[in-house]
Parts: C-alpha cells; sequence; structure tokens
C-alpha cells in the first residue's frame, strides 16, 4: 500500500478538432437546440476552455479547494466536434470470423469481451451463442465467465441485433417503469442516460432474476426500435451513478473510453476503523474464487490463473471516534468487487457487505443498518459529441440515515479528487 500526496495530479484532456471560428458557429446554431437537463450532472465545455477549479479531478492550489458537492455556476453550451470512432469496435459479422485477443482486453469476461466489440448486442443473444458453443476460445467451447488472455484466438459466428420492437401505446405497467426510470434520471440528452441506481436493484439479468435495469430499459426503445444499452455495470448492493447508452454509436464510444480509462469514478463508503495513513493506493491482483454457494474476489498473486491487477486509491473524508470512516475511493481499474475487496484486504471492510466484511467480534453501532454502504458517488467520462458527462448522486436513504446518526457532513470537502490518474 502506497501513500499519495494531495500535491500529485495528472489531468487528461481531451483534443478538440473544431477551431475557435467553427466553434463560434456552432454554438450560434445550437443556441436554440436540446439542453442538458437540469439537475446534478451536466455536460461541460471544452478541457482548455475551463478555470482549473472547474476541470474533472484537476489540481487545485492550496487553500483555494472546492467542494465538488457544491452546485456550479451557469452551465455552457456543449460543443459538438466530428464523433469519433471507439476503439475496438468492430462490424456486426455477417460470417464466422476470428479475432485475436489484444493486451487491454486481457482478462475480460467472454461476455464483457463481446459486448465491448460490438456494442449493441443483447444480453440474451450473447448468452445464446455461447451457450450453443458458437463462439470458440483457441477451438474449445467457452464458458460467458471465462476470462481471455492476451493472443488467443475468439471464433466468433454471426451476429445480430434484436429485431426492432413496434413503438407503440405502453401499457399501464410499462408507464409505471417508465417513470420509475424518469425518477432516477441524473442527466439525460439524445445519446447519453446517467440513472441513480437505488440498493437492491440488479443492473443485468441472472439466474431467477426478474427485474433489472436492462429489462426495465426496454421501456424506452426509440421510434426506430433501438433500445438504451448498458456500458457499465455496479453490483446490486450499490446505489449511484450508472451510465447509459441511448444510441449505438454512444455505446460505442463510451465502451472505448471505459476500455482507455478515460473515466473517472467516485464512491463513498462507511468502513470499520479508520485506515493508516488516511490517504493511499492499494495495489493487489486480483482472481475469482467460486464454489456452490457464491462467489467472490481473492487477492491473488502475479502469475496466478485468472488474476488480474487492481488499484485503488482511498482517502478518509471524516470519522466517528476510531469507530467507522467515511472513506472515498477512486478506482483506477474496474475489477469485479475491487473497492469492496480491497478495503476488506487492508482490514477496514465496508460497512454491511455480505461478502467481504469478516471482523470478528464487530457490533455495527445502534441505529445503522446492516446493508452495503458503498455509494457510486461521481462519473466524469468524455460525452461522444464533445465535453464531459459530470454526475453526482446524493446519498441513498440508509446511508443517509448513518450520516445524520454519525454526524458526518455530506458537504466536506473530498481529498480524492487530488488522487493521481493513472
Amino acid at each position: 500500500m502506497q501513500v499519495w500526496s494531495r500535491k500529485i495530479t495528472m489531468s487528461r484532456r481531451i483534443k478538440r478538432t473544431t477551431s475557435p471560428g467553427d466553434r463560434a458557429k456552432e454554438l450560434e446554431k445550437r443556441r436554440d437546440s436540446d439542453r442538458p437537463k437540469t439537475g446534478s450532472a451536466h455536460r461541460s465545455r471544452k478541457a482548455d476552455d475551463r478555470k482549473a477549479g472547474d476541470r474533472p479531478f484537476a489540481q487545485r492550489a492550496p487553500g483555494k479547494a472546492k467542494r465538488f458537492a457544491e452546485p456550479r455556476g451557469e452551465r455552457p453550451e456543449p460543443v459538438a466536434p466530428k464523433p469519433l470512432k471507439a476503439a475496438g469496435e468492430l462490424p456486426l459479422p455477417t460470417k464466422v470470423q476470428t479475432v485475436v485477443v489484444t493486451a487491454d482486453e486481457n482478462g475480460m469476461r467472454v461476455d464483457r469481451f463481446l459486448e465491448a466489440r460490438f456494442p449493441g448486442l443483447s444480453f440474451s443473444h450473447i448468452q445464446r451463442i455461447v451457450r450453443k458453443g458458437e463462439l470458440r476460445v483457441n477451438g474449445k467451447r467457452a464458458d460467458s465467465k471465462e476470462r481471455l488472455e492476451e493472443g488467443q484466438s475468439v471464433r466468433i459466428p454471426p451476429l445480430r441485433l434484436d429485431a426492432p420492437k413496434t413503438v407503440g401505446v405502453l401499457s399501464e405497467a410499462e408507464t409505471k417503469t417508465l417513470q420509475v426510470l424518469r425518477d432516477m434520471t441524473l442527466y439525460e440528452d439524445d445519446d447519453v442516460l446517467v440513472l441513480n441506481k437505488p440498493a437492491g436493484l440488479a443492473v443485468q439479468g441472472g439466474s431467477g432474476m426478474t427485474r433489472h435495469v436492462d429489462q426495465m430499459l426496454e421501456v424506452m426503445r426509440d421510434v426506430k426500435g433501438q433500445k438504451p444499452r448498458l456500458v457499465h455495470r455496479i453490483d446490486r448492493e450499490t446505489s449511484g451513478c450508472l451510465l447509459i447508452a441511448k444510441t449505438r454509436f454512444a455505446a460505442s464510444y463510451l465502451t472505448g473510453a471505459f476500455r482507455s480509462r478515460s473515466a473517472r469514478k467516485i464512491y463513498w463508503a462507511l468502513v470499520a476503523g479508520v485506515p493508516k495513513p488516511k490517504q493511499g493506493r492499494i495495489s493487489t491482483y486480483l482472481a475469482k474464487e467460486e464454489n456452490e454457494e457464491d462467489t467472490i474476489m481473492r487477492i491473488a498473486a502475479h502469475g496466478d490463473e485468472g488474476a488480474s491487477h487492481a488499484v485503488t486509491y482511498y482517502a478518509v473524508v471524516e470519522t466517528s471516534a476510531t469507530k467507522l470512516a467515511w472513506v472515498s475511493l477512486k478506482p483506477v481499474t474496474g475489477r469485479t468487487h475491487q473497492l469492496r475487496a480491497h478495503m476488506a484486504h487492508i482490514d477496514h471492510a465496508i460497512v454491511g457487505d455480505p461478502k467481504y466484511f469478516n471482523k470478528e467480534n464487530w457490533e455495527l453501532p445502534g441505529g445503522l443498518q446492516n446493508r452495503l454502504h458503498l455509494l457510486a458517488r461521481r462519473i466524469v467520462i468524455p460525452h461522444p459529441r464533445g465535453g464531459f458527462i459530470d454526475a453526482t448522486a446524493p446519498l441513498p436513504p440508509h446511508m443517509q440515515q448513518s450520516w445524520n446518526l454519525l454526524g458526518l457532513e455530506a458537504e466536506r470537502f473530498d481529498p480524492i479528487e487530488n488522487a493521481p490518474e493513472e
């Protein structure tokens, strides 16, 4: 575990292809066009036009720290440069083809590999071709959860997008589902949707799963039959920012942004004890461990089968004596259960975690609910048409109750903003 200084920062910028003159004309044309929804998320202007204090995760001068939870000023018009093609995007194959796993795809699950290469494929279609053995890795049948290695050959059968469904009048149940999604919306435009997913709602279906976000999005098919697509996931019991692509173009771009680590995410958690040092870097290898009852991520050694490198920065924001600490987390990588496994690894497991909280003789303080105290607080990612998406989710009810009982101030400055961006 390493310590980082608040003076260290690396801020990425997005290159623009639009000249100042062209941008002025573009702004004039778009003045009366669709504007982002007013809420806790927005698209920002070109990074170089921002003040240093408003750049996503940028270093701020000492003594001038700005709390990211505070409301920002008037939102600028978004700039729309020429659309960029996401790295790794391939056309849907109409016949059998073989592709080679790249270094960036090393350690990816088979189903995630297909989603990243071919945005827009439905979860059910991916599961179907894998189940039938139509997809093969180095000539052998593969399971959808199998992890790929660099250099492997993947045989991919002909693929197709789901046939568009007729867009008509919604049923009463579908109307209610649409309203639930609207109530969860933090930000929306023609390309992107950011939801505040509640704890307990799964992102994607599984065994015995009848209601999940992916299924709920069926009610949002557009006139062309396109259904919004998942581009990343958060755990079922984790609440907060969930990014959705509304078009295949946006799905391709945002998937590429996640693969290239252009997305920046902040999580809040309540953990047992107070980590020392109060700011640090956790770097381990994680591997999946499965048994008949459960699946968890274990700390592994470099070279172990299925092991992937995982890096997390953490910072203690506020404490409740020595019993509990509010910790802000910034994952550099995006491994399954990464934050939960990492905090348990340094002996400060997240409160209410049924998988990784294993501290003996530890009693939950009175009034706190025994539920996972983990929030996907904020996401900042380049928008497919320019600028940034910057969304912030509020504390879910059970965490807000804990913050109130413990006297924690949610408006405090979050020092994780100054963590390095690897």
